[in-house]
């Protein structure tokens, strides 16, 4: 139902969102087959399901870099304001505060080692999504799911709503999903279900779907 990504670079792995609570053990299991270290976590966005587990990683890897967008860092650390300019529209879904510090917070255009960062706002006001420089696979947070097919959380989709029932902007969430597919990504991996190879097509079906 939600997925954590594990991003093999020349220093060690890459930790992309942490899954729900109590899921640090599988992520540390899964992370010990490649035999390379956790060295960075990078949180997309402040939604419980994907920052579940983060205290609890940060705990246990205490060497490892914690990032995520300066917005998103704001809202972990409990500032559920909008800012100037933002749709006056309050967040949805399971946004908590955590007790933790970031080590480093990123805007569009950043590398993260192989990762570039987009920005993806819409489900919530700061989210990012992470395109690798080497093939253009697409991390797409919650823009995209891919439950039942491939839809965009602008709103509701009737296969898996639960993602566009958290969407904090609608308008925003569909200008993210439009960008996303200016991108032409080789691969699709959404933070709900499995990666889509090819998924120019399918993306653009439901970002009309969508509008």
């Amino acid at each position: 139902m939600v997925n954590a990504y594990l991003v093999r670079e020349e220093d060690g792995l890459t930790l992309v969102d942490t899954m729900i609570t109590g899921s640090a053990g599988a992520i540390i299991d899964a992370a010990s087959e490649s035999g390379l270290p956790i060295v960075r976590i990078i949180a997309t966005h402040a939604h419980s399901d994907h920052v579940g587990s983060l205290a609890a990683l940060a705990e246990r890897l205490p060497d490892a870099e914690l990032i995520t967008s300066e917005r998103e860092s704001r809202i972990m650390a409990g500032d559920f304001g909008l800012d100037a300019g933002e749709p006056d529209t309050k967040l949805k879904g399971g946004v908590r505060k955590l007790a933790l510090d970031f080590d480093r917070t990123v805007a569009a255009g950043d590398r993260i080692a192989s990762l570039e960062t987009i920005a993806a706002p819409g489900h919530t006001p700061g989210q990012i999504a992470l395109l690798d420089t080497r093939d253009r696979s697409l991390i797409a947070a919650d823009a995209f799911t891919t439950l039942g097919g491939v839809a965009t959380s602008a709103g509701p989709y009737w296969r898996f709503p639960f993602a566009g029932l958290a969407t904090w902007s609608r308008d925003v969430a569909l200008d993210t999903a439009r960008r996303l597919c200016d991108l032409k990504p080789s691969l699709l991996a959404a933070g709900h279900g499995p990666a889509v190879p090819e998924p120019a097509e399918a993306m653009s079906a439901a970002v009309s779907r969508s509008s």
